[in-house]
C-alpha cells in the first residue's frame, strides 16, 4: 500500500467519525444562553474530540 493511498484512507475514516460525532449533538431548545447550559458539557466534548482528532 502506498503512502498516498494510507493518507486517503485515513482521511476518508477520520470524516466519517467527525459526522457521526456531529450527528450526536442536540439542538438546544431556546435562544439564549441559559439553553446552552445542559448540551454544554457535549459540545465541550465535542470540541475536545474533534481537537484530538485533528491532531491524530
Amino acid at each position: 500500500m502506498t503512502k498516498n493511498r494510507l493518507e486517503a484512507f485515513s482521511d476518508g475514516v477520520l470524516a466519517i467519525i467527525i459526522t457521526i460525532m456531529v450527528l450526536e449533538l442536540k439542538v438546544p431548545h431556546g435562544t439564549d444562553l441559559a439553553a446552552l447550559q445542559p448540551v454544554l458539557p457535549f459540545f465541550i466534548a465535542y470540541i475536545l474530540s474533534f481537537i484530538y482528532l485533528g491532531i491524530y
